[in-house]
């Protein structure tokens, strides 16, 4: 038998939530996740910040300002 008579399966993934396998087609509308349920927990889980991608920290408005004030100033390689 050629490959190409060959039935497809469609891809099996693990839910990101739950690890229940998750047949990756169209038909399913929450993919990769298995159910709304455990789509909407993950996307509770960024915005309560539970969930975050690793880097720098970011500043606050006040480390803003004063950066833009030491700029301004022309003393950019100075932190006193």
């Amino acid at each position: 038998m050629s490959h190409s008579q060959t039935p497809s399966r469609p891809l099996e993934v693990p839910c990101p939530r739950c690890r229940t396998s998750v047949q990756w087609v169209e038909e399913n509308r929450f993919r990769p996740f298995c159910s709304e349920r455990c789509k909407l927990i993950d996307l509770g889980a960024w915005a309560d910040g539970t969930h975050r991608i690793a880097g720098e920290p970011a500043m606050d408005e006040t480390e803003i300002d004063e950066m833009i004030l030491r700029a301004e100033r022309g003393d950019m390689g100075r932190d006193d």
